[in-house]
């Protein structure tokens, strides 16, 4: 058998990745392996120690989606004996005891799916002017997640503000981003792949309504510690391919889990921004 935790991400940009393979090479604790999902045209080349000590492979892929992505990690690392699955963005870092919290965290919570504390990378806040130097790196974008069901939406909580401690209680929470989610085969079992059909963004929601109705748990652990450079992949919050698969992931999500009222509201403002041009 190999290594016990599987961390999975998916990669359209080899220099998106680095600050992850740096953050990943650091951990003392090595009880891990890293499933890089390639979605470059051509196989990339990572001339990196993380790689060099086979503790990385490689698989590149055609690109059908985020969640296409995760799923081929999953099975690779299954293929391969792993029974801990950590999924998790490659524009991100990671604490230097993130591989020990992960361990402890698959120890005390088999059979859940695990959430963890987020901050905006140094310079990547999305309010770059509120923030006093220090505040760089404590900025939260993620520290537990909420389902508004009369908008048909995630909300995570905490973000845009700088972190006091205020969320360093461990507890259940209603939505996990797919920027960090952790499973266990167990779970999997339980759920089975994530969606494909949405390629991008809500597939993170829909695994974890999905797991509400499996009456699996949704747990934030604010040990779990990352800094994510906030949708690097996707050319920026508010790029038109973040906005496009937003409104259109969103509509479908909500066909899906949310109140028919909520749906008919989402159709009628999505129609008349097709209308408008917003």
């Amino acid at each position: 058998m190999q290594s016990d935790v599987a961390i999975i991400t998916v990669n359209m940009n080899p220099a998106t990745i680095s600050d992850l393979l740096d953050s990943l090479a650091a951990q003392k604790n090595k009880s891990f392996h890293l499933f890089i999902i390639d979605y470059t045209p051509k196989p990339i080349s990572l001339p990196h120690k993380l790689i060099e000590q086979k503790h990385a492979t490689i698989l590149h892929r055609t690109n059908k989606g985020y969640a296409y992505g995760v799923n081929e990690g999953v099975v690779e690392a299954t293929r391969l004996g792993h029974k801990r699955y950590v999924v998790i963005n490659d524009d991100t870092y990671v604490a230097g005891d993130f591989i020990e919290k992960v361990q402890k965290s698959f120890e005390a919570h088999p059979s859940t799916l695990i959430g963890g504390k987020i901050y905006y990378a140094p310079g990547y806040e999305y309010h770059k002017e509120r923030y006093d130097k220090s505040d760089k790196g404590r900025v939260l974008w993620y520290a537990g997640g909420l389902v508004d069901k009369d908008h048909a939406t995630t909300v995570h909580r905490g973000v845009d503000e700088v972190d006091g401690g205020q969320y360093d209680t461990e507890e259940p929470t209603e939505f996990i981003t797919g920027c960090l989610m952790l499973f266990d085969s167990d779970a999997l079992k339980q759920l089975g792949a994530w969606d494909e059909s949405y390629f991008l963004y809500y597939e993170d929601a829909d695994y974890g309504e999905r797991a509400k109705k499996h009456d699996i748990p949704l747990l934030y652990d604010p040990s779990l510690v990352v800094w994510h450079k906030t949708s690097s992949s996707t050319g920026g919050s508010g790029s038109s391919l973040h906005v496009n698969y937003q409104r259109k992931n969103q509509i479908k999500w909500a066909r899906k889990y949310m109140p028919k009222r909520t749906l008919l509201h989402l159709l009628k403002n999505y129609a008349l921004g097709k209308l408008t041009g917003k």
